[in-house]
């Protein structure tokens, strides 16, 4: 079945409300609360995806000028860029979040699922970019769930977290400047509502399996391997899990083992 850019943004909005949801209530004390990202508050965590959304739009709309921005900024820093924002209130920032996602959301799904946009790593097609922002968007969520003390209740559009995660193994051995084994991973997932989801061979002796919920948590280190319910069998399926990352950008220090027991 071809990839819906209307599925895919139906998913990404549902995931902004759910996020939104986290922000409205808050006075400004609570936008400037730490988060398990070290020297990111809320307010941080917001601005990271205003700016990364108004980023992505300019990728779709104007990829030229896109090209020769990235080109002319270099590397990506997250950390400056958290900083040019913390001048900004509470309320500016949520403001901004709703109007650079609703720009985004609308764009996006009235584009080709396949046509190519450039991003600061290689191009994506127009359907991996919109799902890595649903992916984004569900991280940084839970550096504001857990900033919060909030549990959130797991969705299907964990699949979309999963699913760039799996097809970003050899970007994360890149970034490591270490080559990916030849083996290949099999990954099998319990969904929320009990169905499985699959990727790679299913005769593959490497494997992770277990809760869908743990392996976005280990993907987008925002937990330690050490604290999920996955079963990781084979040097390959153990050397990734080590590694491994869904977000651009450089290699991500991670989460500590027992962080958050």
């Amino acid at each position: 079945m071809p990839v819906s850019m209307a599925d895919l943004a139906a998913d990404l909005a549902a995931e902004s409300a759910q996020l939104r949801g986290m922000l409205v209530d808050l006075d400004e004390a609570g936008w400037r609360r730490d988060t398990p990202a070290e020297g990111w508050t809320i307010a941080d965590q917001i601005s990271h995806l205003a700016h990364f959304d108004d980023a992505a739009l300019r990728s779709a709309t104007e990829p030229d000028a896109f090209r020769a921005e990235v080109e002319r900024g270099g590397r990506i820093d997250p950390d400056t860029i958290a900083a040019r924002y913390r001048g900004r209130s509470g309320a500016e920032l949520l403001g901004w979040f709703d109007r650079s996602r609703e720009r985004l959301v609308a764009t996006f799904r009235g584009l080709d699922p396949g046509v190519r946009v450039p991003w600061f790593g290689p191009t994506m097609s127009a359907a991996s970019a919109l799902t890595a922002r649903i992916m984004e968007t569900w991280a940084h969520g839970q550096d504001v769930a857990d900033a919060l003390g909030v549990a959130r209740e797991p969705t299907a559009r964990l699949r979309h977290v999963a699913h760039i995660g799996v097809g970003a193994r050899a970007f994360s051995y890149a970034l490591h400047g270490r080559v990916v084994p030849d083996a290949p991973v099999h990954v099998a997932l319990t969904a929320p509502d009990g169905s499985v989801w699959t990727w790679g061979p299913t005769g593959a002796a490497d494997r992770i399996t277990g809760p869908a919920l743990d392996f976005a948590l280990l993907i987008t280190q925002r937990r330690h391997r050490d604290d999920l319910a996955l079963t990781i069998t084979g040097p390959a399926a153990r050397e990734w899990t080590e590694i491994g990352q869904a977000f651009a950008g450089g290699a991500g220090a991670g989460r500590r083992s027992g962080q958050f027991s």
